[in-house]
């Protein structure tokens, strides 16, 4: 067990930015998504679900085919 702790301190520096990305990303698309209305497949709730649910991808799926024109 204290083999997978001393594993995990060690990654932890590249672990923090990955995860800070994570978040910014899912927090950016999810604001987007819930103030805007139009989209260019897809409702809110099915964009929602994929922005919450599939990490770092979702995010960037959502910016990248869902967001429609403003």
């Amino acid at each position: 067990m204290n083999n997978h702790w001393q594993l995990l301190m060690t990654n932890l520096p590249l672990f923090i930015p990955l995860v800070l990305l994570e978040v910014g990303l899912m927090l950016a698309a999810l604001i987007h998504a819930l103030r805007h209305s139009h989209y260019r497949f897809g409702n809110r709730v099915f964009w929602i679900v994929v922005i919450l649910f599939i990490q770092i991808v979702g995010p960037l799926t959502y910016f990248v085919f869902g967001r429609g024109e403003n």
